[in-house]
């Protein structure tokens, strides 16, 4: 199995259509794309500031990664919390992960989870597949395979290889789920795809146990298998 993934460090640019209604924000994504730091960075700071949940998500990033700021993960826990509050899934999956590291506050399991399932709950993959990884391990919950398996799955069907990989691992060990190799390879078949190397020996592996017609099926349904949309669970 696998711990909690990567923080979500991906371009400022991409969270505007989050805010497309704050003009700013826009200003300061592009001030950003054409190498305007400081200017983008005033932006950012203003409308944080006056509680804008995207460029505060946007300035706990920068803080996180000391990108134009001194990198400082007290501050940035400060902003993604305001964000978080305001419903930010992002930023709501960042403060999850500051809590199950330690970063910028005391180290706090039941904190993470907390944070990371209200993210789940608006269909963020990252945050369901850790808190997946929360229930398999017993870390701020109580251990729960069956749990555990449910978010894995969530954010298996979205794409995320992490959990695809997950995912097989549960079938193919019986955890939470009955044993059944076929899926297990089925879900290692997918995560080797996006470039997994341990899916793709974990399949190499179990390929040799399966039957001709099991692995045909598996194949087919790896063919055929498109990513969902991000829903809140039933």
């Amino acid at each position: 199995m696998r711990w909690i993934q990567r923080a979500m460090l991906g371009s400022v640019l991409a969270c505007v259509p989050l805010l497309a209604q704050a003009g700013s924000v826009v200003d300061a994504a592009a001030a950003e794309q054409r190498g305007d730091y400081g200017t983008a960075l005033r932006l950012y700071r203003a409308l944080a500031t006056d509680g804008h949940a995207v460029a505060q998500f946007n300035l706990g990033l920068m803080y996180a990664d000391g990108r134009w700021v001194p990198k400082d993960d007290a501050q940035a826990v400060h902003w993604y919390r305001r964000a978080a509050e305001q419903g930010d899934a992002n930023a709501q999956h960042n403060l999850g992960l500051m809590y199950a590291q330690g970063h910028g506050v005391p180290k706090d399991d039941a904190q993470a989870v907390h944070w990371w399932r209200r993210a789940a709950e608006q269909g963020d993959a990252l945050a369901q597949y850790n808190l997946g990884v929360m229930y398999a391990d017993g870390r701020g919950v109580p251990k729960d395979n069956a749990q555990a398996v449910r978010w894995y799955r969530r954010a298996a069907e979205q794409g995320d290889a992490f959990a695809q990989f997950n995912l097989g691992a549960m079938y193919a060990q019986g955890r939470g789920v009955p044993r059944n190799e076929q899926l297990a390879y089925f879900w290692w078949l997918l995560a080797a795809a996006r470039g997994d190397a341990e899916a793709a020996q974990e399949r190499d592996r179990i390929e040799l146990r399966l039957s001709a017609s099991q692995r045909a099926a598996a194949q087919a349904q790896a063919r055929q298998w498109r990513p969902v949309q991000p829903t809140t669970p039933p």
